[in-house]
């Protein structure tokens, strides 16, 4: 495995960066100052709330890029932006439809805020983990003064067997996809990690060859896509297992950790140096 050429490094965070305890470990931050020395560019790249990333990696918040909400929301280069929203026609269409839906938990994301309707103690207690910003509202389709990214759907069992095939006739319309065991996010047609990283990719002028990917979920494909040295953890979706290039161990056993080191240890100078 060459990776002389890696000048991006980019993680999906659940299941992937994030271990057992939902945290970053400490060697993490340790690699990131080290991979700082060789001129490589650090992205974290979530379905999580843009707000939420941040705090998981406050110490380095300032010198890496953030995709959030799926791609809803890039930091980038000192600038936060909202790359594509959600129409309120877009909004009253698609809740209409999850209130339908038995036992589903809906959260509205702005780029200010996360909203909900439900008043479930379980529930807010599964969110928090996930959303730093939160506001309980009567009705999500009234809300006005915020730009929408997304709108995330919960289900406590599976989010593919019990939500999915409710709203599948959405995808002709917009981007759906199952991001982990309980979660499925609907979004702008062509927002996603990949349409995001790719913006990232052309600002820094990194090709694939030069990237790096870590990821688990089905919202991680596309961006494995985009790099020569794509890796499934251990603990990935079969459908992500099927499209990287490599595996490495799960998200409980370091597996970013140990792929980065391998990096670290193949830039360190040799006896002829």
């Amino acid at each position: 495995m060459d990776f002389s050429d890696i000048k991006l490094i980019v993680t999906d965070m659940d299941g992937t960066l994030l271990n057992e305890k939902n945290e970053v470990s400490p060697r993490f931050f340790q690699q990131f100052e080290e991979l700082k020395k060789h001129d490589i560019h650090f992205v974290a790249a979530s379905g999580r709330q843009y707000q939420n990333i941040l705090s998981k990696l406050d110490p380095i918040k300032n010198e890496i890029s953030i995709i959030g909400e799926n791609g809803g929301i890039m930091q980038h280069a000192d600038e936060t932006k909202v790359l594509l929203k959600l129409t309120d026609s877009d909004v009253q269409h698609c809740i209409t439809l999850l209130r339908s839906i038995k036992d589903s938990f809906i959260v509205l994301c702005g780029r200010k805020s996360a909203y909900i309707e439900s008043s479930s103690t379980k529930f807010m207690t599964q969110l928090k983990s996930y959303y730093s910003e939160v506001e309980k509202v009567e009705d999500l389709t009234q809300i006005m003064d915020d730009d929408f990214v997304k709108i995330a759907v919960y289900h406590f069992d599976s989010s593919e067997a019990y939500i999915y095939p409710q709203v599948q006739n959405l995808m002709d319309r917009y981007q759906v996809v199952v991001s982990s065991q309980n979660w499925l996010d609907i979004s702008h047609s062509e927002a996603n990690k990949a349409y995001a990283l790719k913006i990232i990719q052309h600002d820094l002028g990194v090709t694939l060859n030069e990237t790096m990917v870590f990821g688990d979920y089905n919202n991680d494909i596309g961006m494995l896509k985009l790099a020569r040295l794509s890796f499934a953890m251990k603990n990935a979706h079969p459908n992500v297992l099927q499209i990287a290039n490599y595996q490495t161990k799960s998200n409980t056993e370091e597996g970013v950790e140990d792929i980065l080191e391998k990096l670290l240890k193949s830039r360190l100078p040799t006896s002829s140096d």
